[in-house]
């Protein structure tokens, strides 16, 4: 078996690990201190089970059945964000063909065909739907509405769609995409744990008062320094990065993680809702849970290609 697999097996198995430790953590809670409402933690626990079973099997799985895990998350995040979104009566075709476009999407994700990959959605589709729009005839709204849709497919396709390519990047010094797919969720997911964690323990100065409260000056830097600390640590062992390209992927993560976060905010206080959805217990939609990872994914992808590819 190849290096690549056995770090692969060891990462997931250390991934399960805390989160058996967390279900016995809070099954201990329970039982200690009955008289206390542990039931958001309980569903938020439950929710990562199913979540990471689900990405454990995609990442496992052979290519084509993990860029179809990741074309339907892409297509749960869009119905997602289309079913918040103010959208014309009229719009109901051009609708239709923004679905179309995600298995066209991971088409050229499977292909590795990166040209058509990085400029499908954001020239041939951004120019293809305003004009399928101007044969229904109805202007009122028009710009509004070509800017709603294509805002969800550059979120919720193209930006994610990054994730599924890191799978397909060929394997180089015994290293698989499935580890740069973990490096970056996982690293994703604990910056914006950590950013939490020091703004409730250490934040007084808010920084997006409006958009997010709960966002700290202190939980911006603590998460930004956690996240840059993890990864010079996991970097070199899971990927081809040495420890300078690794801190500094860190660092891109923690803060495009944190602004990621804040925009899909503001976006859900314009459409007048706390959370995008409520798919997954504890956690809302499925964009509460990919908010930070629509930032992340293309930047860490673009920085990897760059100077490993």
């Amino acid at each position: 078996m190849p290096d690549s697999q056995h770090t692969l097996y060891y990462c997931l198995s250390g991934i399960f690990s805390i989160l058996l430790l967390a279900t016995l953590l809070i099954f201990t809670l329970k039982k200690c201190y009955p008289q206390r409402d542990w039931l958001e933690l309980q569903q938020r626990i439950t929710s990562w089970w199913v979540i990471i079973c689900l990405f454990s099997v995609a990442i496992l799985s052979p290519k084509w059945l993990g860029l179809t895990f990741f074309g339907f998350i892409s297509f749960l995040a869009l119905k997602e964000y289309l079913t918040l979104a103010p959208t014309r009566r009229s719009d109901s075709i051009p609708l239709l063909w923004l679905y179309a476009a995600i298995p066209v999407q991971y088409v050229w994700t499977g292909m590795s065909w990166y040209g058509m990959f990085i400029i499908f959605i954001p020239v041939y589709v951004f120019l293809f739907l305003p004009t399928r729009m101007v044969l229904v005839g109805d202007t009122k709204g028009f710009l509004h509405s070509a800017s709603v849709m294509h805002w969800g497919m550059m979120t919720s396709v193209f930006a994610l769609s990054h994730v599924a390519y890191l799978l397909t990047l060929p394997n180089a010094d015994g290293r698989s995409g499935a580890l740069l797919v973990i490096f970056l969720v996982a690293l994703t997911e604990l910056n914006d744990i950590s950013q939490y964690l020091w703004g409730k323990s250490l934040g007084k100065i808010k920084i997006t008062p409006k958009v997010s409260p709960n966002k700290t000056l202190a939980g911006l830097i603590g998460g930004v320094l956690t996240t840059t600390f993890l990864a010079a640590v996991f970097g070199p062992l899971l990927t081809q990065m040495n420890w300078t390209h690794s801190l500094i992927a860190g660092a891109l993560i923690g803060i495009s993680g944190f602004c990621g976060d804040v925009v899909m905010s503001a976006i859900k206080r314009d459409f007048g809702v706390k959370d995008s959805g409520k798919l997954l217990p504890g956690h809302g939609g499925i964009l509460d849970r990919l908010d930070s990872l629509i930032y992340t994914a293309p930047l860490f992808f673009h920085f990897y290609y760059y100077f490993y590819m």
